[in-house]
């Protein structure tokens, strides 16, 4: 019984220490995320191929998100995964795993750390896609 009662606040202190940690992660991913506008936007995706030629093109979307733009103008498919959707194929050209070629997704040179699903979009933003091989 004495154990049971030492025990009882020892857990009652977890589960508060538990919900403080996820109520501050919380707090930081909302205050880190980046923010999306609405209405009319255009942007410019440039496409750099294996071979290192490049293709640019220019998107008019109200969309907030890159990958719905992308998605819905059919430059380019992928798989869902569990941090959004993986891009497997940009312009026709499909990247092929074996050889560890993947897509990588800059802006204005620098990387980005979210998926092209989750990556908002605002009026002029210039994008870059380039098959990159490996990991």
């Amino acid at each position: 019984m004495e154990a049971k009662k030492r025990s009882t606040p020892k857990i009652i202190i977890s589960l508060a220490a538990l919900v403080i940690v996820i109520a501050a992660l919380l707090c930081v991913y909302q205050f880190t995320r980046g923010t999306t506008s609405q209405g009319a936007k255009s942007i410019t995706v440039e496409v750099v191929h294996k071979d290192a030629s490049t293709k640019t093109f220019e998107y008019h979307t109200d969309r907030e998100y890159l990958g719905e733009t992308l998605t819905d103008e059919a430059l380019i498919s992928g798989e869902e995964g569990a941090y959004g959707l993986f891009i497997t194929t940009v312009d026709g050209e499909t990247a092929d795993d074996g050889n560890q070629e993947w897509w990588c997704i800059t802006k204005g040179g620098e990387q980005l750390n979210t998926s092209a699903d989750q990556t908002p979009i605002a009026d002029g933003d210039k994008y870059e896609l380039t098959l990159t091989v490996g990991y």
